[in-house]
């Protein structure tokens, strides 16, 4: 082999590796990034206080301070991108208490402790932009005694897409009640209720204002012979607390009005200490709360 052969040889064999290594080093390098996944548990919790204390359009408490303390958990089963997008599991507790003892038993240590709820269910969101919740409402009468259990459909469409600026937040809800009687009307067990509603919002710099718009109905059972139950139209305004570092959820202060129109069944359902009180009434609220 001459001298000019092995050299045009070595450069045949030592040229391409530059390029190998550069190759080789290019691809160790490179950065995988993952999609993060949405936590297992979500949340809120919080505190209202209200001058009136109305359940589908019933007065249960209109006297002293009404505080009302609640914590929501949503566990998080699935999420997927075809038609079912997401199930959720929840748990909630609700309490109302009043330093006005209305409708306590004499005897009880509990007085002020009006009502305790809790409330487990299973939501399932599909297409996107609706849910369907079914929650079984279990509502216990600290200070007076009682107890009502109720079966709790919900859905509810995000038409946000569809209507941008201008959506309205619809839902359906269908309530039967099953055990004792959840409004206070003789002959409310076993009736049903049926709410139909919208809440739109929009946000002005960090002030964020909805309208939630309600009209509760009932069969002859649920509002004593009457379908009208109440209608509720209200304004809320929530502001961000940001001051709160985020390791300790967002917090928000939010505050709001409510006009009730009751039916003559609803309203003398209300709290023996109301009767009288009237068909239409203002009901306002202050509340601070986080989510997580």
């Amino acid at each position: 082999m001459t001298k000019k052969t092995l050299q045009i040889l070595t450069t045949l064999l030592i040229a391409p590796l530059p390029t190998l290594v550069a190759g080789t080093k290019s691809k160790e390098t490179k950065t995988v990034v993952e999609t993060p996944k949405a936590p297992f548990i979500t949340g809120d919790l919080g505190v209202a206080v209200v001058s009136e204390y109305v359940s589908r359009g019933v007065v249960n408490e209109n006297q002293g301070a009404i505080v009302q303390p609640y914590l929501d958990l949503y566990f998080n089963m699935y999420e997927g991108s075809g038609f079912l997008n997401k199930i959720q599991l929840n748990f909630g507790l609700w309490s109302s208490i009043h330093s006005n003892r209305t409708g306590a038993t004499p005897t009880t240590s509990l007085g002020s402790w009006y009502e305790f709820d809790w409330m487990p269910g299973i939501s399932f969101t599909f297409a996107k932009d609706f849910n369907f919740t079914f929650t079984y409402l279990d509502f216990d009468f600290v200070s007076g005694g009682g107890r009502a259990g109720n079966l709790n459909f919900n859905l509810a469409y995000d038409d946000s897409k569809l209507l941008g600026a201008w959506a309205v937040h619809p839902h359906v809800t269908v309530l039967k009640s099953v055990i004792g009687n959840p409004v206070g009307i003789a002959g409310a067990n076993q009736g049903w209720y049926y709410e139909v509603g919208i809440a739109p919002a929009h946000t002005f710099g960090p002030v964020t204002l909805t309208v939630p718009l309600t009209v509760g109905l009932g069969d002859n059972k649920f509002y004593g012979g009457k379908t009208f139950g109440y209608f509720a139209a209200g304004v809320n305004a929530a502001v961000p607390l940001s001051f709160i570092p985020a390791t300790y959820g967002k917090w928000t202060l939010t505050s709001g009005a409510t006009y009730y129109n009751q039916s003559s069944t609803a309203a003398a359902a209300s709290a023996p200490a109301l009767t009288g009180a009237g068909h239409t009434r203002w009901v306002f609220s202050g509340q601070v709360g986080t989510t997580f």
